[in-house]
């Protein structure tokens, strides 16, 4: 079994992500700030590329609980993993700083994005030349 955990290193709003493969599928449970939890929830299932079918593209659906606001990143982390890898992806997420400024949601997207660079990353180095979907 595959299981990992990555964590960004910016000094402002880091985050972190543990992953799990499950057979062919992952998942990846994303949390940070002074209290991590679960706020949403994406599932996301690769499909050809509406634009180019010769390339992936992912779609997903998202659940979000009453008064969190992770939706998106959950969205986009999982619809991002889900295209690279070919392959179903499950991705929870619950960051929450006190009194988070619009800057510091920015910051906090900012990072979802390299925090799922670096779980692509990890993913290649540990499996070069392996193929996750069918």
């Amino acid at each position: 079994m595959l299981e990992f955990n990555v964590k960004t290193q910016t000094g402002s709003f880091d985050i972190e992500a543990g992953v799990m493969r499950i057979g062919q599928d992952f998942l990846v449970a994303i949390w940070g700030g002074d209290k991590p939890h679960i706020g949403a929830v994406a599932a996301a299932l690769p499909r050809a590329s509406l634009k180019d079918p010769a390339l992936f593209s992912a779609t997903a659906s998202v659940i979000s609980f009453p008064a969190h606001k992770e939706h998106e990143l959950a969205r986009r982390s999982s619809e991002k993993i889900s295209a690279t890898l070919n392959t179903p992806v499950v991705v929870t997420a619950g960051i929450h700083w006190d009194n988070l400024s619009e800057q510091g949601i920015a910051t906090v997207m900012k990072n979802s994005e390299l925090l799922v660079d670096l779980i692509l990353q990890k993913l290649k180095q540990d499996s070069e030349g392996a193929s996750y979907g069918s």
